[in-house]
């Protein structure tokens, strides 16, 4: 949407926000760090907002936000997702809310027709949702995630690497092996770190329920 707007497609925006983790993959930065420079120089402001580095994985007790899998009793599960709204949407309205100068805001989202029931709206009277590429006209259709890849090809525009923290759970081991070995070192120190914090069973990264390190064979 940013690269739509820059190129004239949609209309200019007053900025586009990049709620960073502190836990992407290295190839997302350093997207960031090549096109941020391009879309500004075509008057797309990029903001970027995080959540204060102090702000650990864990918290106080059953304070881990992202949801890992738990072995409780024997019993398995997994705890509730919080990362989404503790590290993006929450440091993402904080900034809204320090700049909009007591304006409504139209936040435009970049939901395609493939995750069309994750177009829901806002929950806060300041802002308003808008989701652009699902008004694309494609057949009256929308955009699906392949459309999206193919309008940046056609604009000599490059993919962006698939955006997901370092220690997300939902990860399939070859998405977990491509890490680089200091991601992958830091996914397993967090992991460690989060073993026994809730008093009812251990948790972890791994849907084996068992070390990272050790589900993906010590590599």
């Amino acid at each position: 949407m940013a690269a739509m707007s820059a190129l004239g497609e949609l209309e200019k925006v007053d900025c586009a926000i990049y709620a960073d983790t502190l836990l992407e993959r290295q190839a997302t930065y350093d997207f960031a760090i090549k096109w941020t420079p391009w879309l500004e120089a075509r008057g797309i402001k990029v903001v970027t907002v995080s959540r204060p580095q102090g702000d650990a994985t864990i918290g106080k007790w059953g304070g881990v936000f992202v949801p890992a899998f738990t072995n409780m009793n024997g019993k398995c599960g997994m705890l509730r997702r919080q990362c989404t709204q503790r590290w993006k949407i929450q440091w993402i309205r904080k900034w809204l809310q320090e700049n909009r100068n007591g304006e409504i805001v139209e936040m435009w989202i970049g939901i395609t027709k493939d995750e069309v029931k994750r177009a829901r709206a806002s929950n806060v009277r300041y802002i308003e949702h808008r989701w652009p590429l699902l008004e694309w006209d494609i057949g009256n259709m929308g955009m699906s995630r392949d459309d999206v890849t193919h309008w940046l090809i056609e604009n000599g525009l490059e993919v962006p690497p698939r955006s997901a923290c370092i220690i997300c759970p939902f990860q399939t081991d070859e998405e977990w092996k491509s890490l680089t070995d200091e991601e992958l070192g830091r996914a397993v120190e967090i992991d460690n770190q989060i073993r026994n914090i809730r008093p009812k069973g251990p948790i972890f990264l791994h849907g084996k329920r068992v070390p990272l390190d050790e589900a993906l064979g010590g590599e």
